[in-house]
């Protein structure tokens, strides 16, 4: 048992007035269960029913009323340039998550990705920023490896 305030449900959008916020890169806002901190100091559980994907969900209800914010948070990327359709192929076809701004692509460092893309012939530029990759062309939110609920044998 705690003494936090607990959040048991997220919220589909940002909140419009909140406690706190906290800012998670990528892989921490794939979450069920944790102890967070927000950026002033607020401490809560968060213990959901389910895991939840925050890049479709974008704050916290707390259990006594209150809101906490989520927001990206920078971590270490690459903003990919060049035939951008092509590339884009070859990040999606290694089942690498993938941001797709105007004018570039942008993945998080991976230099075994970012080596097979230079031998593509793209131009790499390293960068710090928040990731917030296109998901799940499912419905799912997030690109969890091939499966995507059937089989490739039933293709015809």
């Amino acid at each position: 048992m705690t003494d936090l305030p607990t959040a048991r449900r997220v919220l589909h959008t940002a909140p419009p007035e909140a406690a706190d916020s906290v800012a998670l890169e990528y892989d921490a806002r794939l979450i069920r269960r944790k102890r967070l901190v927000g950026k002033a100091g607020l401490a809560f559980l968060v213990d959901l029913p389910e895991v939840v994907n925050l890049d479709d969900h974008w704050g916290f209800a707390l259990d006594d009323g209150r809101a906490v914010g989520v927001e990206a948070a920078p971590e270490s990327v690459v903003e990919v340039r060049g035939d951008l359709a092509r590339l884009a192929w070859h990040i999606g076809n290694r089942h690498t998550p993938c941001q797709i701004c105007a004018g570039h692509l942008r993945i998080r460092r991976d230099h075994v990705i970012e080596a097979m893309l230079a031998r593509l012939g793209a131009d790499l530029t390293p960068a710090v920023g928040p990731f917030q990759p296109e998901g799940g062309a499912y419905g799912l939110g997030r690109t969890m490896g091939h499966a995507h609920g059937h089989s490739h044998h039933s293709h015809g």
